[in-house]
């Protein structure tokens, strides 16, 4: 088997929705909550878990699709839920891929990745209606950082319990897209990073990624309006720190299609 083919798990349960999770200090949950509903024009619903630590961000009109969390430990980051008809299934097939359940909890699971990535996997309830560009920009991209030593084994694992997605080599060559169906609200990004992560014991770290094709600079002078700090430009890309601490990237990606952007002739 190449490096990049993935293993084929012994049947298919599609993802009906898919939820970009921000993960951020609990000490700083509530300035997150008031940062990204502003970001994405979103109310929030109420609270739940056993110490209030999710929240949903309502979207007028629409299904929502992505959801806060306030962590213990840490500084957060990004992880994505997947909405399924049938989790046990789902579950299975992602344990016969190589990934580890984390926890267990009564209709939906906590699983880990080959990389040390979590996920969940969540009963899906119906949501069909995909939010829409707002201020020129979409939250769509849960964009997942890899040690060169983990990406290869990554690549296979989301192709092959994706096979309904779109898993190709990106714009540039530490990049491999896994784009869903259309209809879906937010797709995966895996980057291979320069070097490997012996302070975080080579895990895996994800962010989010917000399409602002074609005026990035304008996005980001919104957000920091809002509160977020630039902390770097690159050419297609710009990286920004919200006020709870969490780095994301504002990209030059088509905010209605997600495309990378033409180029001038």
């Amino acid at each position: 088997m190449t490096a990049h083919t993935p293993a084929r798990a012994p049947a298919h349960t599609p993802v009906r929705w898919t939820y970009a999770f921000v993960d951020r200090p609990a000490a700083l949950f509530e300035r997150a909550c008031a940062f990204w509903t502003a970001v994405t024009d979103t109310s929030l619903s109420d609270l739940r878990g056993e110490d209030g630590e999710f929240v949903t961000l309502l979207a007028e009109g629409a299904d929502a699709c992505v959801k806060v969390q306030g962590v213990a430990g840490g500084d957060g980051g990004a992880h994505l839920d997947f909405a399924v008809a049938d989790v046990p299934a789902f579950v299975e097939a992602s344990r016969k891929l190589g990934a580890e359940t984390a926890a267990a909890h009564e209709g939906w699971a906590v699983l880990r990745s080959p990389a040390g990535l979590a996920f969940c996997v969540v009963p899906w309830h119906g949501e069909s209606v995909r939010p829409p560009v707002v201020a020129d920009s979409r939250l769509d991209q849960v964009c997942v950082d890899l040690p060169p030593s983990a990406y290869d084994a990554e690549v296979a694992f989301w192709s092959g319990l994706l096979p309904d997605w779109s898993a190709r080599p990106g714009s540039r060559p530490e990049f491999h897209v896994v784009e869903p169906p259309s209809g879906l609200p937010v797709r995966i990004l895996l980057q291979r990073l320069d070097e490997e992560r012996p302070e975080d014991g080579g895990a895996a770290a994800a962010h989010l990624d917000l399409a602002c094709g074609p005026d990035v600079d304008a996005v980001r002078v919104r957000h920091e309006r809002l509160g977020a700090e630039l902390v770097a430009r690159h050419p297609h890309w710009t990286v920004m720190r919200d006020p709870a601490g969490g780095l994301y990237c504002l990209t030059g990606r088509d905010a209605e299609t997600g495309g990378l952007p033409r180029q001038a002739s």
